[in-house]
């Protein structure tokens, strides 16, 4: 399992899309905050890999080493979110 404290560190990169909190910043970026870990694992893995494909993401992941992975997908999936009733409920 990764490190809470770590990722966040190392979440900084991921803010001007992700948002620091996991909520996106831009319309092409998804919320990844409150994600189940070892899909945020899965996916930073696949996009390293190229057997995912996003322009930005082949980027930034590259350079990630495998802790690196686990402590951001730590930190993100530690963010906890708040479910409210939409406008029309």
């Amino acid at each position: 399992a990764g490190d809470v404290k770590a990722g966040r560190a190392k979440a900084m990169m991921c803010q001007a899309c992700h948002g620091l909190d996991g909520l996106s910043k831009t319309p092409d970026a998804p919320n990844i905050a409150g994600q189940i870990e070892s899909y945020l694992v899965a996916q930073l893995q696949a996009f390293k890999t190229g057997m995912r494909k996003n322009e930005a993401m082949s980027v930034v992941t590259p350079p990630l080493s495998d802790k690196d992975i686990e402590d951001l997908a730590a930190y993100f999936s530690a963010i906890e979110i708040k479910i409210v009733k939409g406008p029309h409920e």
